[in-house]
Parts: C-alpha cells; sequence; structure tokens
C-alpha cells in the first residue's frame, strides 16, 4: 500500500516513516547480500529470470483500484509462478525489480515509499516461494501435494502482504487494522478466499504450462487475458459495494436531515407562538383596555378625552396590522422565523463566540433567496461552524455570503489542524456528508479543500438562475464510493496481492 501524490506534500507520520525504513533496509540488503554469496541461481537461468521481470513489469501498467489510493496488481500469477518454478532468492529479486509502478516515472511516489512497495511485494513472493518448495517441486511431485503447496504458498504470500499493508494503512489513516482488512476485502469472505486460491492456482498451471516443452512463455498471454477480463468483473464488484455503502450513507444522512427537519419545524412553531405572544397580544391586549377607557368617558360625556381615545384606539389597530403583515411577510420569505438568512446566521454566530474561544469574521450579504435554500444555506453554515468548533481546533473562523454574478456563494473558512480529504472518515460521522448531501439537494455544488496544518475551506454555490425559477408570482405564496483480490497496493502502490503502503 502507498501513498497517493497528493498526499506527498503532506506531513507523513514519524512512525510510519520508520516502518518503512524498517522495512526497506532489511530486505534489500539481505537480497543483496545473499545475491552476492550465491548468485549460481541467477547465472543458470539469466534469461529467463529477465523475461519474467520484464511480464511482471508489464502486467503492472493496469492495476486496479481498490479503496483509498490503494490498488490490487494482476501480477499475482505471473509472480506465484515466479515463486513456483525458481527458489526463494532468484523469486524476491525478480518481483522486487518487476514490482513496477508508473507512479514512479511521474513522481508521485516518494523515493522511501515505492521501495517499501517494493520491498513488502518482494517479501510476500520470497515467503510464497519459500513455502512451496519447502512441500514440493514444481517437477516430480504429485500434483494433490502441488495444488496443497500452492494454496499454502497462496496463504503466505497474502498474509505476508496484507499484514504490511494493513500496518502501513493504519499508520497513515490513523484507523485501527481490522477496519482497513474490511475495507481491503472485495466481495464476501468466501468469495475473497476462492478467488486469492484461484489466482495462487492460477500461477501453478502457469509454472506448469512454462515448464512444457516448446511452449515456454507463449503460456503467458493465456493466463494475462483472462485476467483483464477478470479485471473489469473487479472494477463491477467494487463499484457495486461501493454504491451499496453509499446508500446506506445515504439513508443515515436522510435520517438525520428528517430529525432536523423535524426539529426545525418546532423551532418555527416555537418562534411563531413567541411572536404572537410577545407581539400581538400585547397590542390586542392594549386595544382592549383602550376601548373600555373610550367607553368610560363615553359614558361620562367626556367627548374630547372620548375623540383622543378614539385615536389611540386607531393607532394601536394599525400597529397590529402592521405587526400582522410583518409576521406573514417573514413566513412568507424564510423558514428561520423572524430574521432572514443574513440575520439569523449572524445570531447563530454570535451565540456560538460567546460560549468558544474562537474568533468569527463574518461577510454576509441579504440576498433574497427562496425559504428552502435559505434554509439549506444556514444549515451548511451551521455544521461547517459547529464541525470547526468539535474538529479543527481553529483559533478563527470565517463565514461569508455572497453573490457572484450568477452565482450564490457560501464560503466556510478555519486556521485549524486540517485533515487529510482523502482518508477514510471516522465512523459514525456524517457531517461533512451531510453538507454535500444539502449541497446537491438544492442544485448546488460542494468543494472541499484541506490539508493537515493548513486548515479547511469549505465552498457551496447555487445558481441564480435556479433561484429565480423557484420565485413566487407577484401575488402569490411561495412554496417551500463476487470479486477477488490480486496485489493490493496503496495510493501509491505495489503489485497484487501484495499492498503497499499509500
Amino acid at each position: 500500500m502507498a501513498p497517493t501524490s497528493k498526499r506527498q506534500k503532506q506531513a507523513v507520520p514519524l512512525a510510519l516513516r520508520l516502518f518503512e525504513v524498517g522495512v526497506v533496509v532489511p530486505t534489500i540488503v539481505g537480497l543483496v547480500v545473499f545475491t552476492i554469496q550465491d548468485f549460481e541461481p541467477f547465472r543458470a537461468d539469466a534469461e529467463n529470470l529477465i523475461i519474467w521481470t520484464a511480464v511482471v513489469a508489464l502486467v503492472e501498467m493496469v492495476p486496479l483500484p481498490v479503496w483509498r489510493g490503494i490498488v490490487v496488481s494482476l501480477a499475482m500469477p505471473m509472480l506465484m509462478a515466479v515463486a513456483f518454478l525458481y527458489t526463494p532468492l532468484p523469486t524476491g529479486v525478480v518481483a522486487l525489480v518487476g514490482s513496477f509502478d508508473p507512479r514512479e516515472l511521474r513522481g508521485e511516489l516518494d523515493p522511501l515509499r515505492a521501495l517499501f512497495n517494493r520491498c513488502q511485494i518482494a517479501l510476500s513472493a520470497l515467503g510464497a516461494s519459500f513455502v512451496f518448495h519447502e512441500f514440493a517441486s514444481i517437477n516430480g511431485t504429485a500434483v494433490a501435494i502441488l495444488v496443497l503447496a500452492a494454496m499454502g504458498a497462496a496463504i503466505a504470500d497474502y498474509v505476508i502482504n496484507m499484514s504490511l499493508v494493513t500496518i502501513g494503512a493504519s499508520l497513515l489513516y490513523h484507523i485501527p487494522p481490522v477496519r482497513v482488512i474490511r475495507e481491503l476485502k472485495v466481495g464476501t469472505l468466501s468469495e475473497f478466499v476462492v478467488s486469492f486460491l484461484g489466482l495462487g492456482t492460477a500461477g501453478l498451471l502457469l509454472a506448469k504450462f512454462f515448464r512444457i516443452e516448446n511452449v515456454g512463455f507463449w503460456a503467458v498471454p493465456m493466463f494475462v487475458l483472462p485476467l483483464l477480463l477478470a479485471r473489469q468483473m473487479f472494477y463491477r464488484t467494487r463499484a457495486l459495494e461501493q454504491a451499496h455503502k453509499e446508500l446506506q450513507d445515504r439513508e443515515q444522512v436522510l435520517r438525520a436531515l428528517s430529525n432536523r427537519m423535524a426539529e426545525e419545524r418546532q423551532d418555527e412553531r416555537e418562534t411563531i407562538a413567541a411572536y404572537l405572544h410577545d407581539d400581538l397580544a400585547q397590542l390586542l391586549f392594549k386595544l382592549s383596555i383602550q376601548v373600555d377607557i373610550a367607553r368610560r368617558h363615553l359614558a361620562a360625556g367626556k367627548l374630547p378625552e372620548t375623540e383622543k381615545t378614539l385615536d389611540d384606539i386607531r393607532e394601536t389597530k394599525t400597529k397590529t396590522a402592521d405587526r400582522i403583515r410583518a409576521l406573514i411577510r417573514d413566513l412568507h420569505r424564510s423558514p428561520l422565523g423572524r430574521a432572514g438568512l443574513a440575520e439569523a446566521l449572524e445570531g447563530f454566530i454570535d451565540e456560538t463566540a460567546r460560549e468558544s474561544d474562537v474568533r468569527f469574521h463574518t461577510d454576509i450579504d441579504e440576498i433574497p433567496l427562496p425559504p428552502p435554500i435559505a434554509l439549506l444555506v444556514y444549515h451548511i453554515a451551521r455544521e461547517g461552524v459547529m464541525n470547526a468548533l468539535k474538529h479543527a481546533d481553529a483559533s478563527s473562523v470565517w463565514v461569508t455570503v455572497k453573490q457572484q454574478g450568477d452565482i450564490v456563494v457560501l464560503t466556510l473558512r478555519d486556521d485549524g489542524a486540517g485533515f487529510d480529504v482523502e482518508a477514510p472518515p471516522p465512523e459514525g460521522h456524517f457531517g461533512l456528508t451531510m453538507m454535500r448531501e444539502r449541497a446537491l439537494v438544492g442544485g448546488g455544488t460542494y468543494e472541499l479543500k484541506s490539508e493537515p496544518g493548513e486548515g479547511t475551506t469549505i465552498t457551496v454555490r447555487f445558481p441564480t438562475s435556479w433561484l429565480q425559477q423557484q420565485e413566487p408570482p407577484p401575488g402569490g405564496a411561495a412554496t417551500g464510493d463476487g470479486g477477488g483480490p490480486g496485489t493490493a497496493r496503496s495510493p501509491e502502490g505495489d503489485p497484487a496481492p501484495q499492498s503497499v503502503l499509500a
């Protein structure tokens, strides 16, 4: 498993670097020393070893993305065939040199990460060869023993590869190893095991065909072409799994949104009740008192006082009518209560600022928005502010709402710790997902930028052309991410089932 190019600019955990060095140095030093001590296996079959190295490198050109930049290489059957045909030392060297990653040429892998990817694959192939030759030989061994030995070699390859990848990914992403293993598994457990062992069996068949006279490397295309077809099946399986997971996440988001909407409606009802109690009820009570006073003045024959009281009654009636029209206008304009979007956001931020040490900077224009969009913008901003307070450890937060040409733009920015946007989010946290869903529901776009130590910026855009279509007509009311494994690599990874750290 290996990191993606985007991660090269980010600080890599020291523990991960130490782990990479701990794998790379012993592996390379060991292979070099043992090769110098025993060069005979290379001299005896140098031409074929060179061709196998080239074949492995060629197949490595078409890896299969699996999860968070980790990829599965289709070179596993080739490496398994090499492991069965040759002793562990030549196998390890072929795997080290042949586990080519095109991202190395594009400069997307730092040297240490590239070496780690190659070394962990070399160790996996070397372990597979050792296990196989402990129990069998490609020639002169009974078929049943050959198959069992090949299965054992495939298991050894997988255990070594996934152990190194899991440890590396856990250190890189700061997530439990169990979750890494779960994410790297393609299909159900039984499908995964059968497919993986099947690739080991394919390597055994390739090795046997290679040993047939006048066949040799002609056997390679017979196995590579079906693997390319299997690659497409891997894609489909992974795509279906990701779609299923996205649907599950969306279901939880929609459930949370539904709860939020219920809370918002309750807030609106309380706001209306408070408005009626604090404003209209007081005016109506005052009006009733004035009527009683006017009646007493009239009964006493005090006409001038009666006339003055009637003028007061008229003024109170006018105020009452104005308040009723204001309430209707506010509810018609925005479901945020009496306040518009700008006032509601300012009020929320002022209240939040009083309870925290974070400094808030706001630049919010009062833009006429349809009630549904105003509510979406408000809650996206609220969610972003709360995320910054809970997770960013920021000293300042900026909130802006502007109209730029035909676009209404909400920007949330903080100077906090930031995070790797490609790393897996904590399980059970849907804040960012809910913000994105709200933006998409409103016909807008959602953009997230963040890097460790460089803060976070969230930008949401809504087209004004969509907003204009939502404006009520004059005088009318407004309406309200079974397959089988190969070599796994991380974002800047290695071959399959060998994983590389991303």
